[in-house]
């Protein structure tokens, strides 16, 4: 028996074990799905703004549009496959925090190509991912809806027995059109105060400066600026 014999007798077999699908729509979905997942993978990647990026949730991205669509081969129009999959899942626990709300978009948006791959709506699934895909990248690209955000983060370290409440608010009023108090916290080991504030600068203000001067004032411990931390995961 040469291989093309072969390979024929196992796709009769395969085929008549079940009269849901053959072994080349099992090919067929698999390959379009991963496919499709890598259009929604390098829009990912390119579209990224933030400092988490990570190559394994991309691959993520790409197994989950694979092993879903299968899912939705195997599940076919049959109810009961349906309940007994959904059983099977529920013991599944996930325990990783998804940091950017844009990520669990991604997510769905692979989930729902591989649903559509799996229920054999190939047409559907290649149009939604070029069109959601550009869709995705044009608005990053034109930097739709972006928000210039002048308020920066300030904190300031002092020892714990200073009073805090008037000491930096000369200095603030000098060069800042705004500043609130936004947490106060204990350090090391309760030695120190951290003070956290929300400000915005002057017009023409050297960053450096305010800085230098805010030592002075905190007998020289450590004092950080957080620029753009609304872009920035922290």
């Amino acid at each position: 028996m040469d291989i093309t014999t072969f390979l024929a007798a196992l796709e009769e077999s395969l085929a008549n074990a079940t009269d849901v699908f053959s072994v080349g729509d099992v090919i067929f979905t698999t390959i379009l799905s991963f496919l499709l997942a890598l259009v929604i993978a390098w829009v990912y990647k390119d579209t990224y703004k933030g400092v988490s990026y990570t190559q394994s949730y991309v691959h993520t991205l790409i197994l989950m549009s694979m092993v879903v669509s299968i899912i939705m081969l195997v599940i076919g129009s049959n109810i009961a496959r349906a309940f007994s999959l959904v059983g099977a899942l529920s013991i599944v626990r996930f325990r990783n925090a998804v940091k950017d709300s844009r990520d669990v978009g991604y997510i769905f948006f692979a989930m729902a190509i591989g649903m559509a791959v799996g229920t054999r709506f190939y047409l559907l699934a290649f149009i939604s991912t070029l069109i959601i895909s550009f869709i995705l990248w044009g608005m990053s690209t034109l930097n739709l809806f972006a928000k210039d955000v002048k308020e920066q983060i300030l904190k300031v370290r002092l020892p714990a027995d200073m009073r805090y409440d008037q000491l930096f608010e000369p200095l603030f009023a000098r060069y800042l059109s705004r500043f609130s108090l936004i947490a106060v916290e204990t350090v090391q080991a309760g030695t120190l105060t951290e003070l956290v504030y929300g400000v915005e600068f002057r017009s023409r203000t050297d960053p450096q400066q305010f800085l230098a001067e805010v030592r002075k004032l905190n007998d020289n411990h450590k004092v950080m600026l957080l620029t753009g931390h609304n872009e920035v995961d922290l």
